[in-house]
């Protein structure tokens, strides 16, 4: 089976710095992979590689086995790679709805018009609701965007990606800033978008309970290289990951 996304020799230097330093990945279909290191690992520079904000200074990046390493971020959305929570068109002032509907729209290739009567929107709004219940807002769809709690804004945002209708994910951070009351809330829309079966996942993420729960893969990176791959259990258990990274850290949490 052709991995849905791979890496050849991916690296990119800083002036003197290689931050992303020769990384090769084979990311097969409808996985969940997620990417872990300490600060500093490159772990977002990769995603910014991946998702095209950043060039390589070497190396490729193919997507369905097509070189992607050159194409703009938007180009790479439109064939089905996208990232989350760098949505920049959310609109404040609309509902949380009407924000869904015009993603569902601009992928069907129909532009917005406020003078349409409403019935033309039908379909796209129906869609946007099924949307909106996976990610846990179906409550909110009548509410203004600006309104949101922080963690809901986030579910918007992945709604708004979803619409898009991406076939593969990159979740960078997805709790980042979120109170410990909104966490379970976000991994049960995770774990939802998982259990569907139609989308690969790529997750940066610092909470280790959560990366080791949902996770069919764990990608350690270390001083931008890649430094192991496999399941979390072995990943777990890998020395060389302990000494450079966990610091024995998980064992000691495992025994108290």
């Amino acid at each position: 089976m052709q991995p849905v996304l791979e890496t050849q020799d991916l690296t990119v230097e800083f002036g003197g710095h290689t931050a992303v330093n020769g990384v090769d990945l084979r990311v097969m279909p409808f996985t969940f992979t997620s990417i872990i290191g300490p600060n500093g690992a490159g772990k977002t520079t990769l995603f910014n590689l991946l998702s095209g904000q950043l060039r390589p200074t070497r190396g490729k990046v193919l997507l369905r086995g097509k070189d992607v390493t050159r194409l703009s971020p938007a180009k790479r959305t439109r064939l089905g790679l996208g990232r989350s929570f760098q949505i920049t068109n959310v609109f404040p002032s609309l509902t949380v709805l009407e924000n869904v509907r015009l993603a569902v729209q601009a992928q069907a290739g129909v532009y917005y018009n406020m003078f349409a009567r409403r019935s033309k929107h039908a379909a796209f709004e129906e869609k946007a609701r099924q949307l909106l219940t996976t990610v846990l807002l179906g409550e909110k769809q009548g509410s203004l965007a600006k309104h949101l709690a922080h963690g809901e804004k986030r579910k918007l945002e992945l709604a708004m990606l979803l619409a898009l209708e991406t076939e593969v994910l990159l979740l960078d951070e997805p709790t980042a800033g979120m109170s410990l009351e909104e966490v379970p809330s976000i991994l049960e829309v995770i774990r939802r978008i998982k259990a569907e079966g139609t989308r690969t996942i790529l997750l940066i993420e610092h909470k280790m309970e959560m990366v080791l729960s949902i996770s069919d893969r764990l990608l350690v990176l270390f001083n931008g290289k890649l430094l192991a791959e496999d399941t979390p259990e072995r990943i777990m258990d890998n020395q060389l990951v302990q000494t450079a990274y966990l610091g024995g850290l998980y064992d000691n949490a495992a025994s108290s």
